[in-house]
């Protein structure tokens, strides 16, 4: 694969390239994993918050605020560095940017989906009860179903900015398409240099995100979640 880099692009390009691409899987299995795990966690959360019980409520929105607040390379800081020298014991750096990113990941789907869920009318609870349906029933078969057309389109953006977030796992020696970029954007070859490298990651990046744009939106017309407005006469 390197000699076939080198042979269309040359070098050190071809090499700068294959790395590059080499690096982004990483960036894409961190972002599956702190989408993943973060939805995970994010549902209970949002669970949580929807319950009648107040204790519930009350320790998902402090979980939320707190996480919220909390800068995403804080945490990384934290998971990544401060744990590690607190306990004296080695973290893996996939483990650190993982659940840095989770918790990071899981507070902010927490509070979208919660927003799609509170958005439905109170007339769909007080209709599901009068027809004797309990809350767990009513959520699952009435709520879920239109909050998740409501969700979607946010849900999936907030996938690119996660995307995007990756990119300051490098601060933790994580290595990723970020770190490798950086890593030859300052070594002194010829060809490397920054205005060269800094663009071609973020065509890359560009490549992740924004077919998860458009995948958004054609999911809300599948779904029926755009509405066409109509034409007015002059």
């Amino acid at each position: 694969m390197k000699d076939l880099f080198v042979s269309i692009f040359g070098a050190p390009e071809g090499i700068v390239l294959l790395q590059l691409l080499t690096a982004t899987q990483f960036t894409i299995y961190l972002s599956l994993i702190a989408f993943i795990g973060g939805g995970t966690v994010g549902a209970g959360i949002t669970l949580l918050r929807v319950l009648p019980s107040k204790i519930a409520r009350r320790s998902a929105t402090g979980y939320i605020w707190l996480f919220q607040s909390a800068p995403l390379l804080m945490l990384l800081f934290l998971f990544g560095l401060g744990v590690p020298r607190l306990i004296g014991v080695n973290v893996n750096v996939w483990l650190a940017a993982s659940a840095a990113l989770t918790l990071y990941t899981s507070a902010y789907l927490a509070e979208v989906w919660r927003s799609a869920i509170d958005s439905i009318p109170n007339g769909q609870w007080e209709g599901a009860s009068s027809l004797g349906l309990r809350f767990g029933h009513t959520l699952r078969h009435v709520i879920l179903p239109q909050a998740m057309r409501i969700s979607l389109a946010p849900t999936v953006g907030f996938l690119v900015q996660i995307i995007k977030g990756t990119s300051l796992a490098y601060i933790i020696g994580f290595s990723d398409l970020m770190s490798v970029g950086k890593r030859w954007a300052n070594a002194p070859v010829e060809g490397t240099e920054p205005f060269i490298i800094y663009p071609l990651m973020a065509l890359i990046y560009f490549a992740l995100c924004f077919p998860l744009s458009r995948l958004s939106l054609v999911l809300e017309k599948r779904l029926g979640t755009v509405k066409k407005t109509p034409l007015v006469a002059a």
